[in-house]
């Protein structure tokens, strides 16, 4: 019963923060808001007994994807000043 709680309540906030990231008009705290809901996925997926997803959704999807975007905002950045 407590881990049925725990999904809902992580897929209430991973849609929040997905509202979030879209609708934000700060790049800056819309990746953070991106790479927040791939984290909170990775919780979900080791709640459903999927570690290997989990471990490849925080690596890929809130770790290299995260700095990835950073890095190309730096990139641009750096262009247009």
């Amino acid at each position: 019963m407590l881990q049925i709680i725990l999904a809902i309540f992580l897929g209430i906030i991973m849609l929040i923060l997905a509202v979030i990231a879209v609708q934000n008009k700060n790049v800056v705290v819309a990746i953070i808001a991106a790479g927040a809901v791939s984290l909170f996925a990775s919780v979900l997926y080791l709640l459903l007994a999927a570690p290997d997803v989990a471990m490849t959704e925080a690596a890929i999807g809130s770790g290299l994807s995260t700095i990835i975007f950073f890095y190309v905002l730096n990139k641009i950045k750096r262009q247009n000043g």
